[in-house]
């Protein structure tokens, strides 16, 4: 199949697409082209996961079930762990997860795996597209060559480009379909496939002339917001010292309408991407000479503010007389951001850990969270009833979600530290209340 044959079927929806890896990333956007009206294939290998989709059960929060189940209904969605699909393909999109070693290196093996199956699989005129973000040369250098390999001949027979996704999950303002795309493709005939694509889903798509400025550009999106949240996490504990509030003094200089962006601090980064691509980033740089010190140095202030939430609630108990061993803490959410269930990276991991092993009782609720592992014991969410807090000794804002009752932790708590900002000035009267 030719690039002028793939570019009318593409423009018809008359081509087949296997999106690899049904996650917060895969599903979305697998749902997105199948309402376009393309038949799609999810791939995944978590069988329960497989089923739980064919079943019209979405577990992502950008995905309804009553809009998956009507895709299902049409035929033009299908979950399914058979990879023999991606042989009919003309379109294969891996979004598989690129997590870190302990070593903090790139662990892409998941990357591999993938493209392994998809170049096993290879048939004349299909288009592979990169979504997962990598370090730069990823899909030149590595994925390129899997394909080469099995006799396929770039922007001949084999299309290849870059699209890094920029999925917010559970942000009710950008969807899949609102976000623009950048594409970036091998050769420019595969940039153009690409582009054409993804312009059937999306309001914009912006062309690079690069596989490699694409994967860039996904690293400097997320390398810009580990930093400035690094910023206001140290700027946070200035203003501690000085004994002002963080969240005033950054909203005054919000009110700036130009050269100024609020970002705010938080117990911590967690979540697929913050946390993470920015060191992949960091480690190529190594490997070319060069020490990128931004990124160290953001790393190292955000992943030093579970200890410094842990600080502030052994202080605030100390001063009711508590200690940290024995006191009963509740937790208000541990995901690693309002509104979603994802607790990846969440800071709640180290900070509920900690806590446990100081010898304290600690019970967390959260309405996305129904279970959370910690220390190899699984923890149960408990209901956040007027009982449970005038149980509790603390409790401790990790995540705002929008679910929780404030007023009535306010009017039944005794000890409150938010690492949120989730009351104003005057909620807490009558209640201890310590702020980040």
């Amino acid at each position: 199949m030719t690039d002028a044959t793939l570019i009318d079927r593409i423009r018809d929806r008359a081509a087949r697409i296997s999106v690899i890896g049904q996650g917060y990333v895969g599903l979305p956007l697998a749902v997105e082209f199948a309402r376009a009206g393309f038949s799609v294939n999810g791939l995944d290998t978590d069988l329960d996961r497989v089923t739980a989709l064919n079943s019209g059960r979405s577990y992502s929060p950008d995905v309804e079930s009553d809009d998956l189940a009507a895709l299902l209904r049409a035929g033009r969605y299908e979950a399914t762990a058979d990879l023999s699909v991606l042989e009919a393909s003309n379109v294969v999109i891996i979004c598989v997860p690129t997590p870190l070693r302990k070593s903090k290196d790139p662990d892409i093996s998941y990357v591999v795996a993938a493209a392994e199956a998809a170049a096993a699989r290879f048939r004349p005129g299909q288009l592979v597209v990169l979504e997962s973000t990598t370090y730069p040369g990823t899909t030149a250098e590595l994925l390129l060559p899997m394909f080469q390999a099995r006799g396929a001949t770039i922007a001949k027979d084999l299309f290849v480009a870059f699209s890094p996704e920029r999925i917010d999950p559970g942000n009710p303002t950008f969807k899949a379909r609102d976000i623009p795309k950048v594409v970036g493709g091998v050769t420019p005939v595969c940039t153009r496939l690409a582009a054409a694509l993804y312009r059937l889903i999306v309001p914009r798509v912006h062309e690079v002339s690069s596989p490699k400025i694409a994967e860039l550009a996904k690293l400097y999106e997320n390398v810009f917001r580990n930093v400035n949240i690094a910023l206001a996490n140290e700027f946070s504990l200035m203003c501690r010292r000085l004994g002002v509030s963080t969240r005033e003094v950054i909203d005054a200089a919000a009110t700036k309408p130009f050269g100024f962006m609020p970002f705010y601090p938080g117990p911590g980064i967690g979540g697929h991407c913050i946390p993470v691509d920015p060191l992949y980033l960091s480690w190529k740089m190594r490997l070319n000479g060069y020490e990128a010190r931004f990124i160290s140095l953001a790393d190292e202030i955000n992943r030093a503010m579970p200890a410094h939430v842990l600080s502030l609630v052994g202080d605030a108990l100390n001063e009711m007389g508590r200690a940290i061993k024995g006191a009963r803490i509740c937790v208000l959410g541990v995901a690693y951001k309002r509104g979603i269930g994802d607790t990846r990276e969440s800071p709640a991991h180290e900070i509920i850990t900690t806590l446990r092993r100081k010898g304290a009782q600690v019970a967390y609720a959260d309405p996305h969270v129904a279970s959370f592992q910690v220390d190899g014991i699984e923890l149960k969410a408990v209901e956040l009833t007027e009982e449970e807090l005038r149980a509790s000794d603390c409790v401790l804002i990790l995540t705002d979600h929008p679910e929780f009752d404030y007023d009535a932790v306010v009017r039944h708590t005794r000890l409150i530290v938010d690492t949120r900002d989730s009351f104003p000035e005057t909620a807490a009267k009558g209640t201890r209340l310590v702020r980040l």
